[in-house]
Order: C-alpha cells, then structure tokens, then sequence
C-alpha cells in the first residue's frame, strides 16, 4: 500500500520516536475505533513498526464501516472485529495482550442529535471492554481515550488545569450526553482497577489532529484549513472565545503507549501540548495570518450548531511528561502538516 507522502512523513517520525518496541514485540493489540483519526493513524504505525522493526505485533481492530476498511486498509494483516460499541462484539477469546480504545463520535452535531447513542457508546462500549480484561487476566494493560471535555466549563485560565479539577456540566443538555458520558466512563475504569485490579488509565485528549482527518470533517480546525486553502473567508459561528491547547495525532498516539507502558492504574492524563493554547478567534487570525492573508475573519454567529459552552482550559501535563513523554510538533507545523494533506488529496 503506498501511503500518503504526509502520512509517510508521520509513520516514519513515530517509528523513529518510538520507546517501546521491546515491549511490543510478538504482542497482540485490540484496537477499536479503527477508522476513525487516532485509531486509523494508531494502527498503521503498529503495521509500520512491523514493517520497519520486525515486531510481529498482531493486531486485533474494531469498526463498523467494511467500505472504509477496505479504503484505509487494502490487503492489510489485520484481524477485523466488525460491529457497533453500544452492541456486544465478537472478540477473540483470549490472547490479547492490550486494548486501546479509541471508539468514539466526535460530531457535535451527532451529541445534539443522537445523544443517547452518544452516551452509550462511552458507557456500553467501554464496560465490555473492562469486563473482556477483567475476565481474561492475560490482557496487561489498557488506555481508554477520553476527552477535555470532561472537565466541563472552565473559564479561569490563569492557573493550569490539573487532572483533580472539574467545571460545571448541565445534565439536562443534551450536547451534555459527550461530556458527562466520558466524565461517568472514566469513573466507570477507575472502579474497575480499584475493584478488580483492571490495569487501565484513562488519557484526557485535548482535540486532536493531524493528516488524516478528513475533508468532510465539520470541526472548526478543518473548516479554517479547507477556508485558507480556497482563499475563502475563514467564518466563525460563535465568538471564538473558547481557548485550548491541541495536540498532533502522533504526539497523542505516542502519549497513549506511555500511559500504556507506565501510567498508573485507574488514573487519568491529560494530553496535550501546552504551547499550542489558543482561542478559536485567534486560531483564525493565526491561519489568515501565515497561510493565507487574502482571507478575512468573518463572525457570523449562529445557534444550533451544538458547540460546547465557553470554556478556557489550560491543561497541564506535568503528570504525563513525569512518565517521560514530550510533544514534539507546534501548532504552526500542526496546521502546515493538515493543510499540505489536504492538498494532496481529492
């Protein structure tokens, strides 16, 4: 499979910045959310580190979707588990070593529309998954992918938020059923390790992205990069008040192996690069600015869209850079990388 020259350029960095091939080698990996961004990118460096290393990793990934398999994955050595999260999966009985679940809507659109299937996915989804590991004892480790959105709303940004912080979540929202379905699943792990010792660690993504995402993709950092690359207007639906920190897709993927190899049992990280923290406004003059000046920053508010509350959350990762992680690509490089795939794609 000849692989994106972008894509290529990252599966090459991951390898290169890779700490744990010996504690993968001839492991069985269970992978779900498999087409999606973190999982997609996630597995194709598992198939590289063999392809480059020897590993013999074998790989175990979850999807529901054959079509985009066979698009992302042709003549891949990959054992598919197709099905839904929030329905019980066909998994191999036994013989996995490690799970990293990655499954998970990330439309705001779908929180507002369908958030019982949202919520669900969290909660049934991971359950499953807690009692596969709690019930086969070979299973070493797991990382359950969570999100900053767990903090709910946080408008102080002036002191780091650490992993013991928590904001308000309104409970009768539906665009709540995101939030509060990842703050009660991370609940959910933590007493599955205390309980029965499940090693699991939950990792707090801040968003993430990176070649790869696709063209359709709705959130806001995709819309500005396909705004700049046809020299349109880059519109914003709200003020853009709302700040955060990102993270690359292989930053993140390489934190999840930290957590994996050395985080804590039932605990949380968050992941993130803390130099990227940005408002949405300036996130937009910062495209226009070095990409593309001819495109203006247009304000048009709109409700309805589903976008969370305001929130300024700058997380800290003392926590996860203790266990010896780094992030590696800003934000500029972030955008350049993003931008540069779109280009080359249809």
């Amino acid at each position: 499979m000849i692989e994106n020259p972008v894509i290529a350029l990252d599966l090459s960095f991951f390898v290169e910045h890779f700490p744990f091939t010996e504690q993968v080698y001839g492991k069985t990996l269970l992978v779900t959310g498999a087409t999606g961004l973190i999982g997609s990118v996630l597995v194709k460096c598992l198939l590289h580190l063999n392809r480059t290393k020897n590993t013999g990793i074998g790989i175990v990934a979850v999807a529901r979707d054959r079509a985009k398999v066979q698009k992302l994955f042709p003549d891949s050595d990959i054992r598919w588990v197709y099905g839904d999260m929030t329905e019980p999966l066909a998994l191999p009985v036994g013989g996995m070593d490690y799970i990293i679940h990655c499954a998970s809507p990330t439309s705001s659109r779908f929180y507002v529309t369908s958030p019982v299937e949202t919520i669900n996915t969290a909660l049934t989804g991971t359950r499953q998954l807690l009692e596969y590991a709690r019930e086969h004892r070979e299973v070493r480790g797991m990382v359950y992918l969570s999100s900053l959105e767990s903090y709910g709303t946080i408008s102080d940004d002036t002191i780091p938020v650490t992993e013991e912080a928590a904001g308000y979540i309104d409970p009768l929202n539906v665009r709540s059923s995101y939030s509060l379905g990842k703050r009660a699943t991370e609940c959910l792990c933590h007493c599955y390790a205390e309980e029965y010792g499940v090693p699991v660690v939950t990792a707090r993504l801040t968003q993430t992205f990176g070649a790869g995402v696709p063209k359709q993709d709705s959130r806001v950092f995709a819309q500005f990069c396909k705004s700049v690359i046809a020299g349109n207007d880059i519109v914003m639906h709200t003020g853009g008040e709302s700040a955060k920190p990102y993270c690359y897709t292989i930053d993140a993927i390489l934190a999840l192996f930290y957590l994996l190899f050395r985080g804590e049992r039932g605990g949380a990280y968050n992941v993130a690069n803390p130099d990227t923290y940005i408002s949405i406004r300036d996130m937009a003059r910062l495209l226009s600015d070095r990409f593309n000046p001819a495109c203006r920053v247009v304000v048009e508010e709109k409700d309805g869209m589903g976008y969370a509350p305001v929130t300024k959350l700058r997380l800290s990762t003392g926590k996860l850079e203790a266990l010896g992680w780094r992030p590696h690509f800003p934000l500029e490089e972030m955008f350049n990388r993003l931008i540069t795939y779109y280009k080359s794609i249809r």
